[in-house]
Parts: C-alpha cells; structure tokens; sequence
C-alpha cells in the first residue's frame, strides 16, 4: 500500500496543472450500498486503486456503502475499470457518465471515511435500506409520469430544483436529505394509495428514499433507475420525450449540466433570468448562489458589494478584519441568500422576492 494516502499539493497548483493539460479526461459517477466492515482500510486501498490509473473525484466511504464522483483519464478507462471490477461487488454496477463535461471536473482525488454515504437521521434498526422501490427506465417514468394517480417528487435540494426539476413535481425548500425524508413522508400521508416517483442526481438518495417510503407505509414506490443523469442519456439515445426541464446541478466544479435548454431560474442579484450556480469568490464568504453575467462583472464574482470590496485587500488585512465580521456565506445556507426585490414585471413573471 501506498505511503502516502492523501494529496500533497495545493488545490491551487493541482487545478492549474489541470486545465493546462491537453489530456481528455471522463466524467462519471457510482454508488453502492454494500456492508464494509472496515471502512478505513477499504479506503485506504481504494486510493491506491484509483490513484495508480490518475482517477481524480471526491469519494465517501462508510459501513453502509461507497459514494463516488470522478474524473477519469480518458486513455486510462479501460485500466480504471479493470481497478474497479477487481472489487467483487463493483462487478456490474452501472456508472453514470455526465450529460455535458470536459472531464475537468475534479483536480484532486479525496476519499473520506464517513458515518453514512447519505446522511439521512435515521436510527430505527427496523429500517432496511434494501427494501427499495422499483427502479424505473426512462420510457416506463415517462409512461408512469402521465398517470393521474401519480405524484412525483424531487428528492434533492431546494437549489438543485431551482435550477431544473421535472414537470409538476412536488419540491421540497428545504437544504438536506436528512430534512426531506421525513418531510416528504408527512405530507404525502393521505395518499399511500397513490404511484409514488421519486427522483435525484444519480439514484443514491431515492435509492434510501425510496425504502424510507415503504418503510413508512407506501404502497407503490418507484424510483428513477440512475437519476437524472441515466434519464437524460436514454432520453437522448432513444428520441424520448424529455420531461425535465432546466439544468441539473452536479456537485463538481460545473455545478450544473444543461438537459434541456429551459432557463427557469434567476439571478439572485438582480432577477435576471439564469441558472448559473457560483461560489462567492471571497473565500471567507463562499457562498453559493445564482450569479449573471452582468452581476458576475459588476461584482467581480462576489455575493454582495461588501464581499467585493474585502476581497481586494492585503491578504493579511482581510485575515484581521474577517475575525469580526460577517458574511452571507456565514449567514445563509446554501442557495438561500437573494439580494435582489423583484419589480412588478418581475413579479408577474413570477420572480419572487426573498424570505
């Protein structure tokens, strides 16, 4: 095993090596829910795995499973997925290639050991997790989708749905899986009866979600096979109807890929209509929010004029001033921060001011 199991160079240095490589490089994604007994040592012999064919991404492992986001040397797939399958129980598992990308999506490779894959406020030992709903193919949700005994709901975060959701689908405002679970159940008790869908990035939320229902009493369960991600690929290899409409975020250095060319959301500055997610460029803030064009120039990538302004001090006078003062990034959660008030046109466009 390797010496050295973490990175050893700054992001900054990794991220410009990388975006002046000429090297294509894949984009994907994979989970598994499987029993680890000792997830550190899995861990730990993952990396070398994965750093020995240039795999870059952000991975969690836990007793429950692994979760994983990458980028992958395009020249080096076939050695990669040869690294994988030597792990009995990745044999078979689908991996989700991105909609859109460059494969310039990660510049390190992280794995981190967690409690859960998916953090999800579960301790009930009668919850099983395996006891999931039925995956659903592109063609069959479509089908399902146009049932009016259906509902179907957005099981990610309120500023992913921002950004793109699927037609009709109930919307949870709220910013964690863990909120959602029970959430969902509460208000969806009246109709147990009724074709549930539940839908995310990838599958691994729905994929508990999906059990969480059943656990709690739902009779007709029924999750998107592969997220979004797999949905927009058969979509497109198959000449289906497309029923999402907007961008789905990814949680890479994109935050976004565009499935259809909807733009349903707005510039949290000024109203403008635009789904592009940004991270406030003031590292103390690093807020995430919605940002324009022009907001992107007038701001300078920033949050808020204040947020600006402290970013173009002396490093060692914004490191002084930050320990007393505070920041939208501090003060809101992700994707909640809007600075803008809509104008009665905005309003009846149904850009909606700030709560």
């Amino acid at each position: 095993m390797s010496k050295f199991l973490y990175n050893r160079v700054s992001r900054r240095e990794l991220k410009d090596r990388l975006q002046h490589s000429a090297d294509a490089r894949v984009t994907l994604s994979f989970y598994k829910y499987v029993r680890l007994k000792n997830p550190v040592f899995f861990r730990n012999h993952l990396y070398d795995l994965f750093e020995s064919v240039g795999v870059l991404g952000r991975i969690y492992v836990a007793g429950e499973g692994v979760n994983a986001q990458l980028s992958v040397p395009e020249n080096r797939y076939e050695d990669f997925k040869t690294a994988l399958h030597s792990i009995d129980f990745f044999q078979g598992m689908r991996l989700n290639v991105a909609v859109e990308a460059e494969g310039k999506s990660f510049f390190a490779l992280i794995i981190k050991v967690r409690d859960k894959i998916v953090a999800d406020g579960i301790d009930d030992p009668d919850f099983d997790p395996a006891q999931t709903g039925r995956h659903l193919k592109a063609a069959e949700w479509n089908a399902l989708m146009n049932d009016p005994n259906t509902i179907v709901v957005d099981m990610r975060n309120h500023y992913e749905s921002e950004v793109g959701h699927f037609d009709n689908a109930i919307l949870p405002p709220v910013a964690t899986f863990r909120e959602e679970l029970p959430l969902v159940a509460e208000q969806l008790a009246d109709q147990k009866e009724r074709n549930v869908l539940m839908y995310c990035t990838g599958g691994i939320r729905c994929e508990k979600a999906s059990a969480y229902m059943h656990y709690r009493g739902f009779k007709n369960v029924f999750q998107l096979e592969g997220g979004i991600i797999e949905y927009a690929r058969q979509v497109r290899a198959q000449g289906l109807e497309n029923k999402f409409i907007g961008k789905n975020f990814v949680f890479d250095e994109r935050l976004g890929e565009r499935i259809s060319p909807d733009v349903i959301a707005h510039c949290h500055q000024c109203g403008a209509p635009c789904d592009d997610h940004t991270n406030c460029a003031n590292d103390y803030c690093h807020l995430l929010f919605i940002q324009c064009p022009a907001c992107k120039a007038a701001y300078e990538n920033c949050c808020s004029a204040e947020c600006r302004d402290f970013a173009q001090l002396p490093e060692e006078v914004r490191k002084e001033k930050a320990k007393s003062m505070r920041f939208n990034g501090s003060a809101f959660g992700k994707g909640v921060y809007r600075a803008f008030r809509p104008t009665a046109a905005q309003s009846a466009l149904g850009v909606q001011e700030a709560v």
